[in-house]
């Protein structure tokens, strides 16, 4: 799966719009801070091809982001009853599973702006659509748990992402008005989640490009973690 290539917009129309002070950050965690997402769709089409069912990558694509429950009705919905469902996620879970365990990468800029969301004393949380406890598996290996005050899993919430709670929730454990966070996402439903809940937020695309209409939601489209890092110490 390829990834969008974006030119850094300058500082002055994005930054303008961000919290002025910027009191706690929340991320998603797949396709934001982890290289998790192409690694799950690669995944789903070494499966279908391998029990019979290729995976054309439009379907892929549109599972990008969404949780588990609303991935699970899209495949039944559309390959009928006659898809081995269960099959299909053992045997995908087990691929991604085994890639993880070898050690997934964090996305490009990760780990700078994480230390430089520290190293200022900003808060940060967590909202993802991943179930509890592998969200807080995938944190532990891949080293970065330190930095969460806040991780709120599809376990906690009834309204996955779109649905603002995700964000919600996540603002409340903070204690935090969302008019001071900023959100990080890569994914449609979960820009759609963040703006929902009323919080500035900047995308930094993964695997889908954003719309015309995310883009005017956004306060920032960057190509990578690094670029906000950059944008923010250089408006400190």
């Amino acid at each position: 799966m390829s990834r969008m290539t974006l030119p850094l917009p300058t500082a002055a129309e994005p930054l303008a719009r961000l919290p002025d002070p910027i009191r706690a950050v929340i991320f998603d965690m797949d396709g934001t801070l982890l290289e998790t997402e192409a690694v799950h769709l690669d995944a789903f089409a070494r499966t279908g091809n391998a029990i019979g069912w290729p995976m054309p990558e439009e379907l892929l694509l549109s599972m990008v982001g969404i949780h588990r429950d609303a991935n699970r009705q899209m495949l039944a919905d559309r390959l009928g009853p006659e898809f081995p469902l269960e099959r299909f996620y053992a045997d995908s879970d087990a691929l991604f599973e085994a890639a993880v365990d070898a050690g997934i990468p964090l996305r490009p800029g990760a780990d700078l702006l994480l230390d430089h969301l520290a190293q200022a004393g900003i808060p940060m949380a967590l909202a993802t659509s991943t179930e509890a406890p592998y969200a807080q598996d995938r944190l532990q290996k891949t080293g970065i748990a330190q930095y969460f005050d806040v991780v709120v899993t599809r376990s906690d919430v009834v309204h996955p992402k779109p649905h603002p709670e995700p964000y919600l929730l996540a603002a409340a454990r903070l204690g935090i008005d969302p008019e001071h966070i900023v959100a990080v996402e890569d994914s449609h439903a979960g820009v759609q989640s963040a703006t929902a809940a009323g919080i500035v937020t900047v995308m930094v695309p993964d695997l889908l490009p954003p719309t015309d209409e995310l883009a005017l939601a956004c306060a920032a489209i960057l190509p990578s973690l690094a670029d906000l890092r950059d944008l923010l110490v250089a408006t400190a």
